[in-house]
Protein backbone atom coordinates (compact mmCIF):
# COMPACT_ATOMS: atom_id res chain seq x y z
CA UNK A 1 0.00 0.00 0.00
CA UNK A 2 1.37 3.27 -1.06
CA UNK A 3 1.34 6.55 0.93
CA UNK A 4 -1.39 8.07 -1.13
CA UNK A 5 -3.50 5.29 -1.09
CA UNK A 6 -3.45 5.25 3.12
CA UNK A 7 -4.25 8.82 2.93
CA UNK A 8 -6.95 9.61 0.21
CA UNK A 9 -10.50 9.16 1.33
CA UNK A 10 -11.90 8.60 -2.23
CA UNK A 11 -14.25 5.50 -0.77
CA UNK A 12 -16.09 8.51 1.53
CA UNK A 13 -19.63 8.61 1.05
CA UNK A 14 -20.77 12.16 0.22
CA UNK A 15 -24.10 13.37 -0.56
CA UNK A 16 -25.55 14.46 -3.38
CA UNK A 17 -25.33 18.33 -4.61
CA UNK A 18 -28.43 19.85 -4.69
CA UNK A 19 -29.97 21.34 -8.05
CA UNK A 20 -30.56 24.38 -5.92
CA UNK A 21 -32.22 26.00 -3.12
CA UNK A 22 -33.00 25.04 -0.25
CA UNK A 23 -29.94 24.18 0.74
CA UNK A 24 -28.94 22.27 3.92
CA UNK A 25 -26.70 24.13 6.79
CA UNK A 26 -22.98 23.75 7.99
CA UNK A 27 -23.09 22.09 10.98
CA UNK A 28 -20.20 24.08 12.65
CA UNK A 29 -20.67 27.73 10.91
CA UNK A 30 -24.43 27.30 9.85
CA UNK A 31 -23.56 28.95 6.45
CA UNK A 32 -25.35 27.30 3.46
CA UNK A 33 -23.99 23.92 1.73
CA UNK A 34 -23.83 22.61 -1.74
CA UNK A 35 -26.21 19.96 -0.67
CA UNK A 36 -29.81 19.77 -0.41
CA UNK A 37 -31.92 20.63 2.98
CA UNK A 38 -33.25 17.23 2.67
CA UNK A 39 -30.01 15.31 3.27
CA UNK A 40 -29.88 13.67 6.64
CA UNK A 41 -26.51 13.86 8.16
CA UNK A 42 -23.14 16.17 8.57
CA UNK A 43 -23.15 18.56 5.97
CA UNK A 44 -20.37 21.13 5.71
CA UNK A 45 -19.74 23.89 3.75
CA UNK A 46 -17.27 24.06 1.59
CA UNK A 47 -14.74 26.32 4.10
CA UNK A 48 -15.17 23.83 7.06
CA UNK A 49 -15.16 21.17 4.62
CA UNK A 50 -11.33 21.87 3.47
CA UNK A 51 -10.41 22.62 6.86
CA UNK A 52 -11.94 19.65 8.04
CA UNK A 53 -9.58 17.73 5.51
CA UNK A 54 -6.50 19.75 6.33
CA UNK A 55 -7.07 18.76 10.49
CA UNK A 56 -7.50 15.25 9.20
CA UNK A 57 -4.53 14.87 6.67
CA UNK A 58 -1.75 12.64 6.92
CA UNK A 59 0.83 14.07 8.75
CA UNK A 60 4.19 12.69 7.34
Amino acid sequence: MSDEDYCTIAATVRPAEADGPPYAECVLCREPTEYPESYRGITLCPVCEWQEAQRTACSG
